[in-house]
């Protein structure tokens, strides 16, 4: 491995952010990503000589130097991005891909009408971006990684997240810790392997955990 660029003729696919899913032409449903992982693991990865190919949610971020940006709104969107930039050493999901999205937008702007005081949406599943990549018959990646963002049960979602998607890492987070996570600088994570293996990283930076996961991931490669 070439210490200076341990990555040198590897290929990336970083996918980063939110989905937006639009309920009309003014609403929709989306989350509250910020794409700071995503960005800073493309970056980190283009810094260890990777050819990276960014796969970018709505967000307000400047392109990483020397990464390639396809920016997207929707998670079907999203799916199609990645696979079209695929086939890949590796795919790191870092992307917060909503789970539901309305059957159909709607063509007008829903208005508030007297006396209703409901409004019902028809929801149907999103794909499952991560878990295509995974099982892709002829281009899934040597190695997959995923992202998990979770408000309990740390281990427990991570590990059965990890089995269920058939990826080989994911690095979960738990939502709610002071001054980590969403639209927060700095993170906390612990990368699960399917080898049982774990490794806790940060508090730090997302640059710093970054760097981390990426040396991690190009060990594993090598």
């Amino acid at each position: 491995m070439n210490a200076a660029a341990p990555l040198a003729g590897r290929r990336f696919v970083v996918s980063a952010g939110p989905t937006f899913e639009d309920i009309d032409p003014v609403r929709y449903i989306g989350n509250r990503s910020s794409g700071k992982m995503g960005f800073a693991i493309a970056a980190a990865a283009a810094r260890a000589g990777a050819d990276v190919a960014l796969v970018a949610g709505p967000v307000h971020l400047a392109t990483p130097e020397g990464v390639r940006r396809v920016d997207v709104r929707s998670a079907v969107q999203l799916r199609d991005a990645v696979l079209a930039a695929l086939p890949a050493d590796a795919y790191i999901g870092a992307a917060a891909v909503a789970d539901w999205t309305p059957r159909a937008a709607a063509p007008h702007k829903l208005k508030k009408r007297d006396g209703e005081d409901t409004l019902t949406l028809e929801l149907v599943r999103t794909p499952d971006v991560l878990a295509d990549v995974a099982s892709h018959a002829t281009l899934r990646p040597r190695l997959v990684a995923g992202f998990a963002a979770e408000t309990e049960q740390l281990d427990a979602n991570a590990r059965a997240k990890l089995e269920r998607k058939r990826v080989d890492l994911v690095a979960a987070n738990l939502v709610g810790t002071p001054g980590t996570g969403f639209e927060s600088d700095d993170n906390a994570l612990v990368v699960f392997a399917r080898d049982g293996s774990t490794l806790t990283l940060g508090p730090a930076p997302k640059r710093a955990l970054a760097e981390a996961l990426v040396q991690l991931i190009a060990e594993r490669l090598a």
